[in-house]
């Protein structure tokens, strides 16, 4: 990639708090009937009328969940609103509006911010939720996001962690592991560049990987998708910490255990290709990598003939009563028992 040498760099020293968002937040539009007063004021005015309201917050620092270099600004800003949004797809509701903090040192000028908010403004427009206000900041050292989302949902629709049943089947959308292998090859092409700055990396066999890991979507598909199917999921969470930990967190609220199948675990071909290339076990990854953002969810097994051959869900294990334990049943029948090895973001 031929980078301009001499960007234009614009202090936003310059523009001061104020100028700067009312520079960064113009393009914001209103999408949502439920949106009253949005930025401009003291607070956000909403109306939900009958609906049940949902919040999520997640915060994203440099250096812990972002390496910008790899991760450009635009996907950043894309990224952040999607792992918010996944949070009210996890609830089974709809996600409406979310406020955008940021907290930047002197090191970036207005045109990375300029960059970080187009990516922003395209994920608020793809998943038509309002930007409703924030607040901007100085920082020491690096860039800090966070983003905190509302969203909607009538009160017999929302989904809890906490209702899964024995004989339960336990469901996941799409393919997991993807978004981790995604990052070993970012992680692997940053070093080659640091030893040789001249080297051009070739990410032609990787391009599935890498999009799962810098521009994932959150699935406000499955919502419709369900609803057509006529089920409604007993116990549902969204896969960012991985799929291991994701599973003990339903167990552990819902009080039953689970069979997990190694041999029902939903893999894209190029997922497999390149953990043989780095030499990983599939499987590893594929219950520990986080960031997925797919939906994992349990129904009723009365359900299944609705779900079975739909190529949106897999049905990869089912729950059982919490005396037998959480275990992962290998292709050898054997029985292993499950550890949350996902992703910690307070590990050393």
């Amino acid at each position: 990639m031929i980078e301009d040498k001499n960007p234009q760099r614009t202090s936003i020293a310059q523009l001061g708090e104020f100028g700067l968002i009312e520079h960064l937040t113009k393009h914001f539009e209103i999408n949502q009937a439920s949106t009253l007063k949005g930025i401009g004021d003291d607070a956000a005015v909403l109306d939900f009328k009958d609906k049940k309201v949902v919040v999520s917050t997640d915060i994203m620092v440099e250096g812990v969940h972002f390496d910008l270099a790899y991760m450009p600004l635009k996907h950043l800003g894309y990224k952040a609103v999607v792992t918010n949004v996944s949070d009210i797809c996890a609830m089974n509701a709809k996600a409406t509006q979310i406020t955008v903090s940021i907290a930047v040192s002197n090191r970036f000028p207005l045109e990375a911010l300029e960059e970080l908010y187009e990516g922003i403004t395209l994920a608020s427009n793809e998943y038509k939720v309002d930007v409703i206000g924030g607040d901007t900041t100085s920082s020491q050292k690096g860039l800090i996001i966070s983003i905190t989302v509302l969203g909607e949902a009538d009160a017999e629709e929302i989904v809890y962690r906490n209702g899964a049943k024995p004989t339960n089947l336990l469901v996941v959308t799409g393919d997991i592991g993807a978004a981790y292998m995604g990052l070993q090859v970012l992680e692997r092409e940053k070093q080659v560049f640091q030893v040789n700055p001249n080297s051009q990396p070739d990410l032609e066999l990787y391009t599935y990987l890498i999009e799962r890991q810098l521009k994932p979507e959150a699935r406000k598909d499955v919502r419709t998708l369900l609803h057509a199917l006529e089920i409604k999921p007993t116990a549902m969470i969204d896969i960012s910490d991985g799929l291991s930990s994701e599973i003990i967190h339903l167990c552990k609220q819902s009080k039953v255990g689970c069979n997990l199948y190694e041999d029902k675990l939903p893999l894209d071909p190029q997922f497999i290709n390149v953990c043989e290339e780095f030499d990983i076990d599939s499987t590893t990854v594929a219950i520990n990598g986080g960031e997925d953002y797919e939906l994992l969810f349990t129904i009723p097994i009365e359900d299944f003939d609705k779900i079975k051959g739909n190529p949106n869900f897999t049905i990869i294990g089912h729950m059982t009563e919490e005396s037998e334990g959480i275990h992962l049943v290998t292709r050898a029948n054997t029985k292993i028992a499950l550890k949350a090895r996902g992703w910690n973001p307070l590990g050393e």
